[in-house]
């Protein structure tokens, strides 16, 4: 099966509302305003254990500009085309290069919700993601973390599972996974 190369991935997606960009320096204001805004509803994620700053946002998005441009990741911020506001953040990492399939990741900016931007802009990544290939997306998230788990479902993935004391929580405690997932049912790739 032929590889996955993502470096001729696209760095600009554009969906009805919203413009979706690879990860620049020039983001992190806007990227550490809505991590800000959002603390309360990052209680699941690592990063989001602790409030962020400016320097921080810099140091995330030239790490996540480095790994875009070393084609290891896909990594979009997402913006409204209306306006230019910071919606979240999403991602496709953990990626299984021969296999075709990786992991997708999203954060959004709480001020934005109930409007479907994210589910929107999601669903422009998964789309990109299986006309270059993959496979098969997965979502990982704490069991506990029911907007999450919602979200997954709302982007039509399917739970296939538990993965019992998979990873550790933003305590260090161990937790349950639920594995989502969503296979691309074009052709597969031959070899």
């Amino acid at each position: 099966m032929a590889r996955i190369d993502l470096k001729p991935a696209p760095k600009l997606l554009l969906t009805e509302r919203l413009r979706l960009e690879t990860p620049r320096v020039e983001h992190a204001e806007a990227f550490a305003a809505g991590v800000q805004a959002s603390m309360h509803q990052l209680t699941y994620v690592v990063w989001g254990a602790k409030p962020r700053d400016l320097e921080w946002a810099r140091r995330f998005c030239e790490g996540d500009a480095r790994s875009v441009a070393a084609g290891e990741d896909l990594v979009f911020h997402v913006f409204t085309l209306a306006d230019g506001a910071w919606v979240g953040r999403i991602d496709v990492h953990t990626i299984d290069f021969d296999d075709a399939r990786g992991e997708i990741g999203y954060v959004g900016d709480a001020r934005h919700a109930g409007r479907g931007l994210m589910r929107e802009a999601a669903l422009a990544v998964i789309r990109l993601c299986f006309d270059i290939g993959f496979q098969r997306i997965e979502a990982l998230s704490d069991v506990r973390n029911a907007r999450a788990l919602h979200f997954a479902e709302a982007l039509g993935m399917q739970r296939e599972g538990t993965l019992r004391r998979h990873e550790r929580d933003p305590q260090g405690r161990m937790c349950d996974q639920a594995i989502y997932a969503l296979v691309n049912e074009g052709p597969t790739r031959e070899p």
